[in-house]
């Protein structure tokens, strides 16, 4: 290989590389933009006497499967039972 090859070859590797940083710096920054706005919703919730701690647990169980839940809950129940908690 030449060294004209090898400094083609080279510059199109670091523009290659120098894009998925950039494109990754961007969605870092689009993250951060939606964890702030996110923020400002719970604050928000939070200000009009919502439980945002209990929010975020309805969400997390949102995006779970309900058979999961259910099955979840049921162990729930029969661990409570059996410490005499029910």
């Amino acid at each position: 290989m030449t060294d004209t090859t090898t400094d083609t070859s080279y510059r199109v590797a670091a523009e290659e590389l120098r894009q998925f940083i950039e494109r990754f710096e961007r969605l870092e920054a689009d993250k951060k933009d939606i964890a702030d706005q996110q923020k400002e919703v719970m604050a928000e919730a939070k200000a009009r006497g919502y439980d945002t701690r209990v929010m975020r647990k309805v969400i997390a169980l949102r995006k779970r499967d309900s058979d999961d839940i259910a099955e979840e809950e049921a162990v729930l129940a029969m661990y409570r039972e059996a410490l005499g908690m029910a």
